[in-house]
């Protein structure tokens, strides 16, 4: 019924109450965040906002095709808008020029209605309010960025959006059944979880605890998060909590490699889903149970807080993850040829002592004459060996004190991993 009525009415009617609403609502927002200005010190809010997308659309609908009366409407608005920036400056000492830019995009809100679909006016509307509203949080979040903070970044979008597209597509050779392209987009594609982990440690958890530090780090590194964690029982103040932490890494670790298979080889990722999703149910499972016994009393806070968050965009590592995906690619395809399956499985726990990642994309990225269950079948074997060196790692790292929750946790989760690869 609604909709019939709004088809009834004249689009031109429609298209003034949309402007006049999206107008109201951007002034409404800047006087709402503006409640503390002193009078005078603002070119406008609700009523100048509501004002200006009137004359907006007064004159566009004037104009007609030739944009003349809209174009020299905005030219005095844009005077005007001058004059007011000038006396800010002479007057209030302030540089700023968002109220400007804001009644400039409340003007251009007549033609974007008329003749763009309707979804872009509303994301322009909602961006605008977000973004004034947002004001403190831009200021605080500023602040919490280092100097090399826009480097990262660069490095990623270098790494991601330049050099991956120049290279070439085609396989290196028959020994080396994997492209530079393939290669590299390994390396994005491993940067860009690690990267992502790396942000939300820093900029939404910076300081949350060991359990937060297993489940985001898990996400970069099992291995190194397992190492980490162990050497920070030794002075920990509850143990449990430390425990829990490592075997939610490993858990994570069965996260990453599954969304690693459907990125380069859906096929795998389909065969392996049960598998690593059960795994990391009972790594997260076992992790909980851990933590019930941890003492809700003691915090892990301060001992967390001086835990540097490392980037771990660097160039040296993402060459030496180069060079392992390039070498391990080389040695798969010499021990298929070899020694068949078997060396295959043999292979892939003996990498399961070293990052098991490049191996892992070597496989789904290759073209070996290997079967899917195979595949999955070496998958697996890495990750149990992987969980056994962990495991070593933890033991003759930590605080004797964690080695039975640890041994707790990661028995389960080995015997889970035993039990798929012998299904």
């Amino acid at each position: 019924m609604f909709k019939h009525n709004i088809i009834n009415l004249s689009p031109d009617l429609i298209n003034l109450i949309l402007v006049l609403a999206f107008s109201l609502a951007i002034g409404l927002e800047l006087r709402q965040n503006n409640l503390k200005a002193k009078i005078g010190s603002l070119f406008g809010t609700d009523r100048t906002h509501l004002f200006i997308g009137l004359l907006g659309y007064i004159l566009f609908v004037l104009s007609g095709k030739q944009l003349i009366l809209y174009l020299a409407g905005g030219l005095a608005l844009l005077i005007l808008l001058a004059i007011y920036y000038h006396h800010k400056i002479v007057e209030n000492k302030s540089f700023g020029i968002t109220t400007i830019l804001v009644a400039l995009i409340t003007y251009t809100l007549a033609p974007l209605i008329y003749t763009k679909p309707l979804w872009l006016s509303i994301a322009v509307v909602t961006i605008v309010l977000i973004v004034v509203e947002l004001k403190n949080f831009f200021w605080q979040l500023s602040g919490k960025f280092d100097e090399n903070e826009f480097i990262t970044l660069a490095k990623f979008l270098l790494i991601s959006g330049v050099i991956l597209p120049l290279l070439s597509n085609q396989p290196i050779s028959e020994q080396i059944p994997v492209s530079p392209f393939k290669i590299w987009a390994a390396v994005v594609a491993i940067s860009g979880i690690s990267y992502l982990s790396y942000l939300i440690k820093k900029f939404i958890f910076p300081d949350k605890g060991a359990f937060i530090t297993g489940l985001l780090g898990g996400l970069y590194s099992s291995t190194a998060t397992a190492v980490v964690l162990a050497k920070k029982s030794k002075y920990a103040n509850d143990l449990y909590q430390i425990a829990a932490a490592i075997i939610l890494a490993t858990g994570m670790m069965y996260v990453r490699i599954l969304i690693l298979a459907f990125i380069f080889n859906q096929q795998a990722g389909e065969s392996l889903t049960l598998a690593l999703l059960s795994l990391a149910a009972v790594s997260a499972l076992a992790a909980g149970l851990i933590f019930k016994k941890a003492d809700k009393n003691l915090s892990e806070k301060q001992d967390f807080k001086e835990t540097e968050v490392k980037n771990p965009l660097e160039f040296k590592t993402a060459l030496l993850f180069a060079f392992l995906f390039l070498f391990f690619s080389l040695l798969t395809h010499y021990v298929l040829q070899w020694y068949g399956h078997q060396g295959l499985h043999i292979l892939s726990f003996i990498v399961g002592v070293t990052d098991i990642d490049p191996f892992l994309l070597s496989l789904f990225t290759g073209k070996y004459q290997i079967l899917l269950p195979t595949l999955i079948k070496a998958v697996l074997i890495a990750t149990l060996s992987n969980n056994l060196m962990k495991l070593l790692y933890v033991l003759s790292l930590g605080s004797p004190k964690i080695r039975k929750p640890v041994l707790w946790g990661f028995g389960l989760v080995i015997l889970v991993n035993l039990l798929f690869i012998w299904l």
